[in-house]
């Protein structure tokens, strides 16, 4: 990981207040005395150091900005700096704090509905944000598309960006996949003018995860290198291993299991794990779904695929009699399933000699051939007088379907979704 000496915070402050208040919003509609120039300089090293994944020193001066703000003027970049901590606590998996800052994000939301004369683009996106927080992704939706709508009437552009990719990961969220990518070609119109890289790394994060989602393996892997590379150009490196993560997920899907073991082996092993616990854990599950030399046979049923220790991945999506009669048999291995039950249980039918005879004993030699190795005696489908079985003796492993997305995500947000 590339190293970068950090400015001081005097040497933030010697710089000239328009250049600081041309990079960024805090504070920068007042005038600026001594204590906010220092406050601005603390906010920015802190977001330059969570740029670069050195959350212990970003979460230091978030804290120090923090202090240095006042109510009702800097409501907004409150928001911001809470925003910036909930996502640092929620990868350090420390929940305690995460819920503080959640709170206090919802109560400066009902302090500022008070004391604006009018809601504005900032407050819907801010409302739509806490809203996420609590897990209401209904009302965080309309509060998006209300922080929109605003933002184009206010002429605010990078707002318009960041509501279009918050109602991206909503529909995303929801599994609406089409509404997700109409929305992800929306920003990249947008960010063809904005040139925000940081933006463009994480909508290229969420592209790939999308299609990955809709089984478009090929196309998914194109967006993780766009993402790296645009991550890259900023030098940021906060979402590197949420790429490398999400890149060896695909290619495990594909199964390519020897190139996602190396991907999330590069992943674990280029982490903070003290603060980018969430992360770590997430990566421990995958490998532990893969990486296990004394598995026999690997079933996927979710992506219809299974590995076999000698032939490698076998297809079955155009093959889904027979994935089902595997599933059958391998999740009950030793019971035996006679020309009744598979009659029954397989095609829905009662069993008639005259059509399932036949049929039941072509799927199972097709079946047979697929999966067992030549010259290598049967070892995972049995036939015994009570018809057929699962050899118990084969170590079988099912993939931990939706396993990372049922993991708990404090807050409901991801490192990469914007401020």
């Amino acid at each position: 990981m590339e190293t970068t000496q950090m400015p001081s915070v005097e040497t933030l402050m010697s710089r000239t207040v328009v250049d600081l208040n041309k990079e960024d919003k805090f504070l920068s509609h007042l005038p600026l005395d001594s204590s906010r120039i220092e406050g601005q300089g603390h906010y920015r090293l802190a977001k330059i150091y969570y740029d670069k994944a050195d959350f212990e020193k970003a979460e230091e001066h978030f804290l120090e900005s923090l202090k240095l703000t006042e109510l009702p003027q800097d409501a907004f970049a409150i928001f911001k700096i809470y925003g910036f901590l909930i996502r640092i606590y929620s990868e350090s998996l420390n929940e305690k704090e995460a819920t503080n800052f959640i709170k206090l994000s919802h109560d400066l939301l009902n302090q500022t509905a008070t004391i604006l004369p009018s809601l504005n683009a900032e407050y819907f996106y801010n409302a739509a944000v806490v809203n996420t927080y609590m897990g209401d992704f209904s009302e965080a939706q309309k509060n998006f598309n209300q922080s929109y709508r605003k933002a184009q009437t206010e002429n605010e552009p990078e707002l318009m960006a960041k509501s279009l990719y918050a109602m991206a990961t909503n529909a995303y969220q929801l599994r609406n996949f089409q509404e997700t990518i109409l929305h992800l070609n929306q920003l990249s119109e947008l960010l063809n003018i904005l040139k925000k890289g940081y933006l463009k790394g994480s909508m290229h994060l969420l592209w790939g995860n999308t299609l990955r989602e809709m089984e478009e393996y090929s196309e998914a892997l194109k967006h993780y290198d766009f993402a790296m590379k645009f991550l890259h150009s900023k030098r940021c490196w906060n979402m590197h291993n949420y790429i490398l993560l999400n890149k060896g997920v695909a290619l495990k899907k594909m199964g390519e299991f020897s190139k996602a073991l190396l991907i999330f082996g590069i992943a674990q092993n280029s982490l903070d794990d003290e603060y980018f616990k969430r992360l770590q854990q997430l990566i421990m599950m995958e490998v532990e779904d893969v990486n296990d030399s004394s598995v026999d046979l690997y079933l996927d049923r979710h992506n219809r695929v299974i590995h076999e220790k000698v032939l490698g991945v076998i297809d079955f999506k155009h093959r889904f009699v027979l994935l089902e009669i595997l599933f059958l048999l391998a999740q009950t291995p030793g019971t035996y399933y006679n020309k009744e039950d598979l009659a029954k249980m397989i095609w829905k039918d009662e069993y008639n000699p005259l059509i399932h005879d036949k049929l039941i004993y072509t799927s199972i030699s097709r079946l047979r051939k697929l999966i067992e190795p030549k010259g290598i005696k049967r070892q995972y489908i049995l036939r015994g007088k009570d018809g057929y079985t699962f050899n118990p003796r084969i170590n079988a492993r099912f993939h931990k379907e939706n396993e990372v997305v049922k993991q708990k995500n404090i807050a409901n947000i991801e490192i990469s979704s914007p401020v």
